[in-house]
Formats: structure tokens, C-alpha cells, sequence
């Protein structure tokens, strides 16, 4: 098992190290990767349009472009690999395609009704797939989105739960608490020594804050999450903290 792990950990370092050197200008090797990643294309193209896709497809076009889209873009730093990466850039490009595709439904053709029928059917069939995919990527974005921040909290000693149920009761309360870690974000001293001591500055922010350094203790894990939050690149979130504030 450890010996599988190894040579999965090896290979992802080898494509990331040849992603750096194609984003550095080796255009040859852009070349071949692209085309030794064209079954993977493929495949990715297919789940989403529910057929089997040949390369003279024009969603398999739209594929190549969007892996070679995925290749630019790509960064370590984001927390996930290359292929997953890619293979949400390719299924969301191939979407896009298709929901623009659906649109050009005024076409001067004359067609039969029978064929008339058909093709409105395969209409809205399209159209329940890619609201059923994009469901799906979204339910999926979320799980990923929660567990880098969950690993992140662990750098805190906190877990997520520690966002639920230190949240303070009263609205105006929770407000507060998020303007104090919007206060953190936005002092550089702050912010270091939170993210470098991993505890939050609590004797710095007494002094320029109007609530008692009593109600900063009692909701210090929830200033942390907060603060976590809009230091990362949590879309989903971030969502939540503005429904805070507009609540």
C-alpha cells in the first residue's frame, strides 16, 4: 500500500514539475502533454455530455482548449492536482458550450413535426443534464472547499464545528465578531501574529475595539474561523459572513 501511495505522490510531482516547465514557454512539451492527456479529455467530455465523444467532435475541440486552458492556470498553491483542476475547467467549459448550443434554438430550417418534437425533447433533456452536472460540481466544490478549511482550522487547534458553536447568539453580536477579524485581515501586525503565533492577537485588539476584552475572549474561536475564511479562497464560505453582515 505504501509503495502504491509512493508511486502516486512520485507522479504527481513529476506532472506538476512538467506543468511548471510548459508555463515557463517549452511549447513542444505543451504538445505532448496535451496529447498524451487526450483519453483523459475525452473521458471528461463524455460524462458530461453523456455520449461517447470522438475527437472530431466539437466538444472534444472545446475539451483540448480547456486542459490547455487548465495547463496556464494550474497552481500547486490551490490545493488540488492538475487533473482535478483540469477536469473541472473542461466539464465547465464543455457546459458552457452546451448551454450556448441549447440557446440557438431559431434555426431556418423546415423540419417535421415528428422531427420537430424529437429535437425539442433532446432540448430539454440537455438542458436537465447540465442543471443536474452543475448541481453536482457545486455539491462537490463545497466538500472540497470544507475540507481545506477544516485542515486549516486544525492549524488553530479548532475544528469546524467551532464555527457553529461559538457563533454568538445575537445577530449584532455576530456582526461584531466579523468586524474584529475583518479588523485582523486588514492590519498587517494583526494578521502576523495571528497566522504566525496560530492565536489571535487579543491584547493588541483591546485597545481598538469598543467591546470589552471579555466578549473578544468569549468569541475568539469564532474571530479565528472568520478570519480564516477571508484570508483563504473559500467561495462559498465567504457567502456565509455576508449573510452575517446582512442579516
Amino acid at each position: 500500500m505504501l509503495g502504491l501511495l509512493f508511486t502516486a505522490f512520485k507522479k504527481k510531482r513529476s506532472l506538476e514539475s512538467t506543468v511548471l516547465k510548459i508555463q515557463q514557454g517549452d511549447k513542444s512539451l505543451r504538445n505532448d502533454t496535451i496529447e498524451s492527456f487526450k483519453p483523459f479529455i475525452a473521458k471528461t467530455v463524455s460524462s458530461v455530455c453523456r455520449r461517447y465523444i470522438y475527437e472530431t467532435d466539437d466538444e472534444f475541440s472545446i475539451g483540448l482548449i480547456a486542459f490547455n486552458e487548465a495547463i496556464d492556470k494550474y497552481s500547486p498553491e490551490k490545493g488540488s492536482s492538475l487533473l482535478a483542476f483540469a477536469e473541472t475547467i473542461v466539464k465547465r467549459r464543455v457546459i458552457d458550450y452546451l448551454r450556448s448550443q441549447s440557446r440557438r434554438k431559431d434555426m431556418t430550417v423546415d423540419i417535421a413535426l415528428g422531427d420537430e418534437d424529437n429535437q425539442n425533447q433532446h432540448y430539454f433533456d440537455n438542458i436537465n443534464s447540465i442543471q443536474e452536472y452543475e448541481k453536482q460540481v457545486e455539491s462537490e466544490k463545497r466538500n472540497e472547499e470544507i475540507q481545506l478549511y477544516i485542515s486549516h482550522l486544525q492549524d488553530f487547534g479548532l475544528s469546524f464545528d467551532d464555527l457553529v458553536e461559538n457563533s454568538p447568539k445575537h445577530a449584532d453580536a455576530r456582526k461584531g465578531a466579523v468586524m474584529i477579524a475583518k479588523m485582523v485581515m486588514e492590519d498587517e501586525e494583526l494578521k502576523e501574529i495571528l497566522f504566525t503565533k496560530k492565536r489571535l492577537p487579543v491584547k493588541q485588539l483591546e485597545g481598538r475595539v469598543e467591546v470589552s476584552r471579555k466578549t473578544i475572549e468569549r468569541n475568539r474561536k469564532y474571530i479565528i474561523a472568520v478570519a480564516i475564511i477571508l484570508n483563504g479562497d473559500f467561495l462559498y464560505l465567504k457567502e456565509y459572513i455576508k449573510g452575517v453582515m446582512n442579516g
